[in-house]
């Protein structure tokens, strides 16, 4: 009986299992277009980099990228869940899909790692790359009649705060419980020994943009030793959400 209970439990939902196989096929197409694009257009206009010229810009974007890349799939995947090979084809994670995503799910009223939340994430994925799409094709059109209005001064200015405002609203969302049925309760105290540490390297000049990527791996462990210090301190704990009285029925 144990055994099969067992087994049950580690059967993927019929939903999820689809999303990977899917994301999965999908995933590979994009790969072999993103290579294949760049290759047919060089061959037919005989404009063919040789190895010695794509080296050094490979290796310097290589660098930067695999780290991040590595970062951010062991970070992200646990919040987008099968829509991370959606999310990671379209791009903009930390400053669209991630927001996005974690909104959702928390005015849905899911929970992060279930067939629920992967659902909600995927929705949430899909139509904020549509709207990104269609904001992008209406500003290709509207390009040059907002030239005057996009080379103002005051929009200029207004345009730096928007990164902040995406970031805000994140960081405002996580303080939350997540609308789940538990929540991880003194959760941000394991965020506050790397948050330290890479001001503090920061500060040094020791932290530079390439070593963003080097930085987010770096940060992983702390950050998990950190919580499994303060778990076993008590500090963190799981806590069950106390259900919400009806208004309307207390009369």
């Amino acid at each position: 009986m144990a055994k099969n209970e067992k087994k049950e439990a580690l059967t993927m939902d019929p939903f999820v299992q689809w999303a990977h196989r899917f994301g999965r096929a999908t995933l590979a197409c994009f790969v072999v277009y993103m290579v294949a694009l760049p290759v047919i257009v060089c061959t037919v206009y005989d404009c063919m980099p040789t190895f010695q010229q794509v080296l050094p810009g490979l290796i310097t974007i290589l660098a930067i990228m695999v780290p991040t890349g590595i970062a951010e799939i062991g970070s992200f995947t646990p919040i987008l869940g099968s829509s991370c090979y959606l999310t990671f084809a379209t791009g903009n994670l930390m400053n669209l899909k991630i927001p996005c995503v974690v909104n959702a799910q928390k005015l849905a009223g899911v929970e992060q790692g279930t067939p629920e939340g992967d659902a909600v994430a995927l929705i949430a994925t899909a139509v904020s790359s549509i709207v990104t799409i269609v904001v992008l094709a209406v500003g290709l059109v509207l390009i040059v009649p907002l030239q005057p209005i996009l080379s103002n001064p005051y929009v200029a200015t207004a345009s730096n705060y928007i990164l902040p405002a995406l970031f805000g609203c994140m960081s405002l969302s996580l303080m939350g419980n997540g609308g789940g049925k538990t929540y991880v309760k003194n959760r941000l105290l394991c965020a506050v020994v790397p948050a330290l540490l890479v001001s503090v390297l920061t500060i040094m000049g020791i932290a530079s943009n390439g070593l963003a990527g080097y930085l987010l791996i770096l940060m992983i462990p702390v950050t998990i030793l950190c919580a499994r210090i303060l778990w076993k301190k008590g500090v963190v704990k799981v806590v069950a959400v106390e259900p919400k009285k009806d208004s309307e029925n207390v009369a």
